[in-house]
């Protein structure tokens, strides 16, 4: 009906009058849905032969009326299919733009050290809280973050004292907001440690080749993640529907998850930045002799174990230089193992070698 009226229109247009003949088969999906079995009966009974035309303004209107039940149906599901996707679409809005926000920008040193403050103030609001006193923090958990992320190497007995002696209040309308004179004590005296060290890496690096592995960083963490979300998304778009059969409304649902697993993309995003930004060099010289130059300070037991010792991760295995470290690793390659030399064989059922006194399956053959 409605390519009926098209046409019917077109040919106004042209100063025809437009008339056309519109015909259709009781076989059409349209009227097999729509009573298509009571035409049927009535042609039967009232002795109309197969393939005869019926022409009734009873069908005209039953016709319409199917038609238009059939496009509300359809428009139902492009307008479903549109809510599902304008949630990918604010999400790729989001991304996109941070994402072009650092491909145009002149300089991203700015905007790198925004995504560090940011990812710090958030992991003191995690491992502390305002009410309670700064010997009571998760401070190991804090400290190893902070020094598995970054190369600073500070204490728990560092953190305690740093957040004894907060007494400022933090700024309203910025991401220190909320901290207690403690929390923002610590969170301060991060941030400016990080940047601290970071002053030192761009002493040692080739200004032009650091903006590049700075706008690398931050891309390649975005591009990476972003990847990842897109297939975490179709899975949850494909297994939504289940929510339906308990009495729950599968778009509502879909946005609920797909904010939070958006909102864990982003975190996860900044948080790769700030795991890569200290672990990126221009040249193999320059990381080395950023990692020779950092301030030699004090790492809790628990880091050594991970590379952590004197110079807070840069001087691995003790504090000795590389160069030592990568002779051992060699001469080990190059030491041939000695071979196992085979004792004869025990049976199951003998007694066992150690002497036990018991069956070697029961003894050491276990």
């Amino acid at each position: 009906r409605r390519i009926d009226r098209q046409l019917r229109g077109r040919c106004a247009r042209q100063g025809d009058p437009g008339s056309s003949h519109f015909f259709i088969s009781l076989e059409d999906d349209l009227m097999r849905l729509f009573g298509s079995d009571r035409i049927i009966k009535i042609m039967e009974r009232v002795g109309l032969e197969e393939g005869q035309p019926l022409e009734h303004p009873f069908l005209n209107r039953s016709i319409s009326q199917a038609q238009k039940r059939v496009e509300q149906h359809n428009f139902q599901i492009r307008k479903r299919t549109l809510e599902y996707d304008d949630v990918m679409n604010r999400q790729r809005e989001v991304v996109y733009g941070f994402r072009n926000e650092i491909i145009h920008a002149e300089d991203v040193r700015e905007r790198l050290m925004d995504i560090i403050e940011e990812v710090v103030v958030e992991k003191v609001r995690d491992t502390s809280t305002p009410t309670a006193d700064p010997a009571d923090w998760d401070k190991r958990a804090l400290a190893d973050w902070v020094n598995l992320t970054f190369p600073l190497g500070i204490s728990e007995d560092k953190l305690v004292e740093t957040g004894n002696k907060g007494e400022e209040e933090p700024p309203r309308d910025s991401i220190y907001e909320g901290l207690s004179p403690a929390q923002y004590a610590v969170a301060r005296f991060l941030v400016e440690s990080v940047k601290h060290a970071y002053e030192i890496k761009v002493k040692y690096e080739d200004p032009e080749a650091l903006k590049t592995v700075e706008r690398y960083t931050i891309l390649s963490a975005i591009d990476r993640l972003w990847q990842e979300h897109l297939y975490n998304i179709d899975s949850l778009r494909y297994s939504i529907g289940l929510r339906q059969y308990g009495q729950r409304d599968p778009l509502i649902e879909y946005k609920v998850e797909a904010f939070k697993l958006f909102d864990e993309l982003m975190v996860n995003i900044k948080s790769e930045i700030c795991h890569n930004v200290f672990r990126s060099a221009s040249s193999m010289m320059a990381f080395e002799n950023f990692l020779r130059n950092l301030p030699k300070q004090t790492v809790h037991p628990e880091t050594r174990a991970l590379g952590g010792d004197g110079a807070g991760g840069a001087a691995p295995a003790g504090g000795r230089p590389p160069s030592d470290i990568v002779s051992e690793a060699a001469e080990a390659v190059a030491r041939k193992p000695q071979p196992v030399r085979a004792g004869p064989k025990v049976g199951r059922n003998e007694p066992c070698p150690c002497g036990s006194g018991k069956k070697y399956k029961h003894c050491c053959g276990r």
